[in-house]
Parts: C-alpha cells; structure tokens; sequence
C-alpha cells in the first residue's frame, strides 16, 4: 500500500539488548553493516561512557564489504571502494578514533558486487554476480574475470546462477556459494528452495548441495560457516556428508557473517514481497514459531547455538546484505560525498 501523500518516511531507530554495549567493550571490537534497498553504511561502537554510537553514511546499493586492520572495501551500485583510516593509534576525530576516508574507488558498471576478500597477496576478489564469476578489479576494464564454476558456458551479464558468496582459507579465495547450479539468464530462480551449493575453487568440486539460498561463506575455527538464507538457518558444512549442518534459527533473511572469538555477527532482513524472497521455507517457520521476521544484527554463539545479544533496527532499513567486524575499534566514522566534509581531511604521506 502506498504512503498518504505528505507523509514523512518512517523514523529510523535501533536498539540493543542489555549487555550488547558490554559485549562490544569486552571483545575490544565495533561492527559494521551494509544496508541493501536503502543504500547506506552503518558503523557501530561506543562513547566513551560506553553508550552505544551509531554512525551511519549513505552509498548507493552499497552492498558486499571487507575489512583490514586500517582499510574497509564497499561495493556500491557501479563502483568498488576502498576506504582508508586517516587517524593514527593516538589520533581522535571528534571522538572517533577510526576515521575512514574513500580514498580510491574502481568504476566497474553495475557488476550486482556481492562478497568481496582480499587474498594475503592483496589481490582483490569479488562475486561478480551479474556475470556468474569471480572476478578482480582493473585500471583499464570493468573487471578481470578470475573464475566462474564449471557449469556457466560464457560470461553474460545474466546472473545465470546467482554466485554471490566467497570464503578464504589459507590466504586464498577457496570456497563460493551459487543459490541454483544453473546456465541460463536468471536460471537460479527455480532452485531457491533446494539448489543452493557450495563449490570448492581448487577443482570445481561441489562439497555440499541441497540448500535453499546459501550466503556469506566463512572460514573461522577450521569450519567452513555459512547461513541458509531460504530457511534462516546460520550453520557450518560438514565436507564427509556432504551437507549443511544448522546451529541455530534466525527470524530473518540471513546475508553478512562475520566471527569474534567465539561469536558469530550475523545480518538479518526482513524477506522482499515478491517471487524470489516467497513462499521459502523461511516463512513457513517464522509462522510455526508464531514471529514475524526482523531486521537487524543477532550475535550466536557457535559453542552452544544460543543467540546472546541482538541489534533491532525498524524504519526505512529492512534489508541487510554484509557485516563486518572491527577488531580494537571503539568509534568509527567514515566520510561521505553529501557535505563539503570530505573537502577538509587532507593526510600527507611519507615520501
């Protein structure tokens, strides 16, 4: 239903179960978030009388992210960026003590960025969706295709199989997530329910299949972890069977994972009414639970599956697509293009 003509958008507003600012504190660690429809780059941590503290900027469609101990990448709707923190460990910008500027971006064109990581070479790697492949940037092209699983014929910017997630391990790009194992434009769209696989890059092997709408592999713990998004599962894949193992049930559409010591920071969106996100599993369960899906953050933890802490965000933000953690960050800030800001920080390198 449309909204009364004249009516303002509905209030953004986020909140955090009791003990979520301590559990920040105690791992030394802030998070960031990207948010899908709404476009917008969410970074949170605390004040220094340990309040929670919300700095959000806006991006288009930003989308897949990876971060390093001084660098944040954030995929957009027809770039790559790379942010850069422009503090130093004693530096304090306005009580932030991450300042991350957009330093130098990679016009790729609407590529539908999904996972980025960057390998311990410094080779970036991203699912180029729209392409069905793997692929890096270029100084002179769009994208430099690296790998694309052995049942797409062609690059065509089709989204033949819906490749949208990338795990490391070993330093390496290694493991990637398809929702449908498919060769035609959109093929993917047939299979949500139970096409999902995950495909090993050193043979094209696939190691588990079946699931319905996988995202955001993870290697952490020596465990390949990732979410069952058509069913709100965030689980791990036992290689032997050859199948998903669920750990625990998010009221929501899983997308983004990202694991502090013994915790797993997981995204959930409230599932888009239309073909691709209906009739899932998913809804099925948040019905036998008597829940509707939510919005927002959910910390597990992987020992025992139990969901510990969460962040609740209602208004304009319902989809979430990657999480990122900030290992000894208190409160970042990042710079945008909307006020003459980002005119005024000016860093001086070392000759």
């Amino acid at each position: 239903m449309n909204e009364p003509a004249g009516k303002p958008p509905p209030e953004l507003t986020l909140t955090a179960s009791p003990g979520f600012v301590e559990w920040l504190a105690r791992e030394d660690v802030s998070l960031a978030f990207t948010t899908y429809q709404s476009g917008k780059l969410f970074l949170i941590g605390r004040h220094e009388d340990d309040r929670l503290a919300v700095f959000e900027r806006t991006y288009s469609r930003c989308m897949g992210m990876y971060a390093t101990a001084q660098t944040l990448y954030v995929s957009t709707l027809y770039q790559l960026w790379r942010f850069e923190n422009a503090l130093a460990a004693d530096e304090r910008h306005d009580g932030h003590d991450r300042l991350y500027v957009p330093q130098l971006a990679w016009t790729t064109g609407d590529l539908d960025i999904h996972d980025i990581v960057v390998e311990d070479g410094g080779r970036i790697v991203f699912a180029n969706t729209a392409f069905s492949c793997l692929a890096t940037v270029s100084e002179t092209h769009s994208f430099v295709p690296l790998w694309k699983p052995p049942f797409v014929s062609g690059l065509a910017g089709e989204d033949r199989c819906h490749l949208n997630g990338i795990a490391l391990r070993d330093g390496r790009a290694r493991y990637v997530t398809t929702v449908g194992r498919t060769d035609e434009k959109s093929g993917w769209r047939s299979h949500r329910h139970d096409g999902g696989a995950v495909i090993d890059l050193a043979g094209g092997d696939v190691v588990a299949e079946g699931m319905s709408m996988p995202h955001s592999p993870r290697w952490f713990m020596d465990r390949l972890w990732l979410h069952q998004s058509g069913t709100g599962q965030f689980g791990y894949i036992d290689f032997k069977a050859g199948r998903f193992v669920p750990v625990a049930f998010c009221p929501g559409y899983l997308r983004g994972l990202g694991f502090v010591r013994d915790f797993a920071v997981t995204g959930l969106s409230r599932p888009r009414v239309n073909k691709t996100f209906s009739a899932l599993q998913l809804d099925a369960e948040l019905r036998r639970r008597g829940t509707e899906a939510i919005c927002g953050l959910h910390i597990i933890n992987v020992r025992s599956g139990q969901i510990e802490h969460w962040v609740r965000i209602e208004g304009i933000v319902e989809e979430l697509y990657d999480v990122a953690v900030l290992p000894g960050v208190r409160r970042p800030m990042a710079l945008g293009f909307k006020t003459d800001e980002i005119q005024h920080v000016v860093t001086i390198g070392s000759g």
